[in-house]
């Protein structure tokens, strides 16, 4: 039996799907009864327990062969990353009075950069679930493809606007599909102590790219424009952030290169999608 947090989103699914074609058992933990009976009808067990309830969580996660740990993502931090820092310490407190026999902990690509930068939580989850007592694989993925879904609508009238800057710069990117096959394959691994593996996709993607991969898919032109620096902050601010600072941070961080794997990916699994794959499944997924 594995235990899948996040089960309700593209990931986590993605992880459940891939046990599940394998003929291994599945606990999906949900936070509420509703959202797991879809699970339950394709045969897994349900657990109920909300990431803030360590004890519900450890009831979840025990008698298992391995747990998917998943973070829900807090994109507009308070200082210090205290929600993060609370799922943690929930989380971390789980695991420990569970004691399943693996986990796998999905991180980020930049976890381990020590520029204050929004993926410092993911760094915090790092640390933290380290001193574990079980094996424990920390899988660094990449910059999610599916975040340009937010883009589709503007593709559609021919300019989508980048904070990513250059725009030729290539950038680390991945399906969360292939983020979730990947992490259903490590469940099944046997390693010792903690270890860190790197995920992204066999290429780079840059704004231009992605451009050209709406332009393919949509059949007309499509360019990328990129976003002043100096506006990024009125932007975010006018959607409703309060703390823009770390995301900024994060942008930064892909665009001048200092979040990135070592060796430019050298050691880095390779995801099975492309680009232009993955902008025709959202556009797909946009229409239907």
């Amino acid at each position: 039996m594995y235990a899948i947090t996040g089960i309700t989103g593209q990931v986590g699914a993605a992880v459940a799907r891939s046990l599940l074609s394998a003929d291994l058992r599945v606990r999906a933990v949900v936070r509420d009864r509703a959202k797991g009976d879809a699970w339950a009808a394709l045969g897994c067990d349900v657990a109920i327990a909300d990431l803030s309830d360590s004890d519900a969580l450890a009831a979840a996660f025990a008698g298992t062969q391995g747990v998917f740990a998943l973070l829900p993502p807090v994109f507009d931090p308070t200082p210090g990353f205290a929600e993060a820092r609370a799922y943690i310490e929930s989380m971390r407190a789980a695991l420990a009075r569970a004691k399943p026999a693996k986990v796998v902990a999905l991180s980020t690509i930049g976890a381990d950069a020590p520029q204050p930068n929004l993926l410092n939580a993911l760094g915090l989850m790092e640390q933290a679930l380290r001193t574990l007592p079980m094996p424990v694989t920390f899988l660094r993925a990449a910059w999610f493809m599916e975040n340009a879904a937010w883009d589709i609508a503007a593709a559609g009238s021919g300019i989508i606007q980048s904070y990513l800057q250059p725009l030729d710069r290539p950038i680390p990117m991945i399906a969360t599909d292939d983020v979730g096959r990947t992490a259903a394959a490590l469940l099944q691994e046997r390693w010792e102590g903690s270890r860190v593996v790197e995920l992204e996709a066999a290429q780079r993607v840059s704004p231009n790219a992605l451009a050209e991969a709406f332009a393919r898919n949509l059949g007309h032109a499509v360019r990328a424009e990129a976003v002043p620096r100096e506006q990024w902050e009125s932007i975010f601010r006018a959607q409703g952030m309060n703390h823009p600072a770390p995301r900024m941070q994060m942008i930064d961080g892909f665009s001048a290169g200092w979040i990135d794997f070592p060796n430019r990916g050298a050691n880095a699994r390779k995801g099975a999608t492309g680009i232009d794959q993955a902008i025709a499944t959202l556009i797909q997924r946009k229409s239907s």
